[in-house]
C-alpha cells in the first residue's frame, strides 16, 4: 500500500540614580548600536533557519468568513493522506473540503454547536479502507477551534509516561515563557517609565506578525530581510504613537486611569484595522509546522523551537545587559524609580521614555513573529488573545520591573502548559490566573516589585 507523498544614554555634582552616575545639569549621548547589531545578527540566523522550506497549507473552506473552526489530519499509518474529501455537516450547514498534501484540512462552520465530520471512503486510496466507522460528532468547547482527526490502518497504540509528558510540557512552557517575556518587558517598561497600562501592546504584537507575514509571504521577500523589517517598523509605530498620542496626553497632565482608557480604545481601533485589512483568516508563516526532532529522552524541539528559543535567550541576556551597562538602560531605571529626581539631574527624560516605547515596541514586534510560531499561525486578534497573560506576568513579577516581569512570563509559561496534564487544554490559562491572584494576595507588589510602587 502507498500512501500520498508529503512535498514538502567641568561636572559640578554626581548624583547615583538607578544605578547611573548623572551630572547635575546636562544628559550625555546614550548609545544603542549594540543593540542593533545584536538584533541584526539574531534575526539572519532565524531566518536563514527557516527558508529550507516552505510547508503547504491545509486546504480550508469558509475559514475567512466564520470564527468557528474545525481543523484536522487524515493519516494512513502515520502517512498524510491528500485529496481525501471531508465533510462538515449540521444545523443546516454543510462544507466540503480537501486534504492538502500534508492530510491537513480546515472548515469554517457559523455556529457553535455540534457537527458530523464525514470522511468519504470514495476518495481514498485504493485498498485504504474505514474499519470505525467514517463519521464523527464533534462539538467546540471554550474555545473557537477543534480538531478532528482521522488516522487510519492497523497502527500500534503508543503510550507516553507521565515523566515524558512533563519534560515535554516544561521545554514547551520554557518556550512560551521566554516568548511571553519579551512582550512583557516590552509592556513593564513602558510603565515603568510613563505609568501608563498600555492595553494596545498587544496591537504591537499582532502588529509585528503582520508585517513579517506581508514582507515574508505576501510579497515574498528573503526572511532575513522580512522579519527584521517587521521589528523596525513595529519599533516605528511605537515611535508614532508617542509623538502623535501619549506626549501630547502626558503634556495636557491626564491621569494614569484615563489614559488607560484611551489605550483601550486605541486597541480597539488597531485591532479592528487589522482585520479590515487582512480579514478573519488564520495565516501561517514559512516552516511554522516542522518536524520535531528527538534531543535527549523525551524532549524534541524543531528547528523552529531551536531557533527562536535561543533568539529569546540572547535578546533577553542583551535586555539585562541594557538595563546595568548602558546610559540608556540606566537612565530607564532612574526614571522609573523617580522620573521627577531623574529630571533634576539632568537626565533627558522626554527623550528616554521615547525610546522606551521604541524599544518595547520593537520587542513586542519579536515577540509576535515568535508566537506566530507558537501558535502556529497569524490572526488580525492574535495579541488579544495573550494580552491577560502578558499582564498576568508582569503584575506577578512585580508592576515596573523588568526582571520581574521575566520572571512572572517563565511561571506563567510553565503553569500553562503543564496544567494540561490535569486539566483540559481549554482551560489551561486558568491556572496561571489562579497563581497570580493566590501571589497577590500574599504579595500585592509581585514577586519583585517593591512596595512604593503600588498604589
Amino acid at each position: 500500500m502507498t500512501a500520498a507523498r508529503t512535498r514538502e544614554p567641568p561636572i559640578l555634582h554626581l548624583v547615583r540614580l538607578g544605578g547611573l552616575v548623572v551630572p547635575a545639569h546636562r544628559s550625555r549621548s546614550l548609545s544603542k548600536r549594540p543593540i542593533v547589531l545584536l538584533f541584526a545578527a539574531l534575526f539572519a540566523a532565524l531566518a536563514f533557519s527557516m527558508t529550507a522550506v516552505v510547508p503547504a497549507h491545509a486546504d480550508e473552506t469558509n475559514t475567512d468568513k466564520y470564527q468557528y473552526i474545525f481543523s484536522g489530519n487524515v493519516k494512513y499509518n502515520d502517512k498524510p493522506l491528500d485529496a481525501v474529501k471531508i465533510t462538515v455537516s449540521g444545523g443546516g450547514y454543510s462544507a466540503d473540503v480537501l486534504t492538502d498534501e500534508k492530510g491537513q484540512w480546515k472548515v469554517g462552520v457559523p455556529d457553535k454547536k455540534k457537527y458530523d465530520i464525514t470522511l468519504d471512503e470514495s476518495t481514498l486510496p485504493k485498498g485504504v479502507i474505514v474499519t470505525e466507522g467514517n463519521t464523527i460528532e464533534a462539538e467546540f468547547g471554550l474555545t473557537n477551534n477543534k480538531t478532528v482527526n482521522f488516522f487510519l490502518g492497523e497502527g500500534v497504540r503508543q503510550t507516553v509516561s507521565f515523566f515524558d509528558q512533563f519534560v515535554s510540557r516544561v521545554m514547551s512552557g520554557l518556550n512560551f515563557g521566554l516568548m511571553l517575556a519579551l512582550a512583557s518587558i516590552g509592556l513593564t517598561l513602558v510603565f515603568g517609565t510613563t505609568g501608563i497600562a498600555n492595553f494596545a501592546h498587544a496591537e504591537m504584537v499582532t502588529f509585528g506578525a503582520l508585517m513579517a507575514l506581508t514582507f515574508g509571504v505576501v510579497l515574498s521577500w528573503p526572511l532575513w530581510i522580512a522579519f527584521p523589517l517587521a521589528v523596525v517598523l513595529t519599533g516605528a509605530l511605537g515611535w508614532a504613537q508617542d509623538v502623535g498620542l501619549w506626549k501630547p496626553l502626558r503634556i495636557k497632565g491626564l491621569s494614569t486611569v484615563q489614559l488607560m482608557i484611551v489605550s483601550i480604545g486605541l486597541s480597539l481601533g488597531l485591532r479592528y484595522i487589522f482585520q479590515y485589512f487582512y480579514g478573519g483568516k488564520t495565516y501561517q508563516l514559512p516552516d511554522s509546522g516542522s518536524t520535531k526532532i528527538t534531543l535527549l529522552g523525551p524532549i524534541a524541539l524543531s528547528a523552529t523551537d531551536m531557533v527562536s528559543m535561543a533568539i529569546s535567550i540572547v535578546v533577553l541576556v542583551g535586555v539585562a545587559y541594557w538595563l546595568q551597562k548602558t546610559k540608556t538602560g540606566k537612565a530607564t531605571r532612574a526614571i522609573a524609580d523617580n522620573a521627577t529626581l531623574a529630571s533634576a539631574s539632568g537626565i533627558d527624560v522626554d527623550r528616554v521614555v521615547r525610546f522606551v516605547w521604541i524599544f518595547g515596541s520593537a520587542l513586542a514586534g519579536l515577540s509576535g513573529i515568535l508566537w506566530a510560531y507558537f501558535r502556529p499561525g497569524i490572526k488580525w486578534d492574535m495579541g488579544w488573545q495573550i494580552l491577560l497573560l502578558i499582564f498576568a506576568a508582569v503584575v506577578l513579577g512585580g508592576l515596573g520591573t523588568a526582571y520581574g516581569a521575566l520572571v512572572g512570563s517563565i511561571i506563567v509559561g510553565l503553569l500553562v502548559e503543564l496544567s494540561t496534564l490535569w486539566i483540559p487544554s481549554d482551560l489551561k490559562y486558568v491556572g496561571a490566573f489562579v497563581v497570580l491572584i493566590v501571589v497577590l494576595l500574599f504579595r500585592p507588589q509581585g514577586l519583585l516589585g517593591r512596595r512604593e510602587r503600588i498604589g
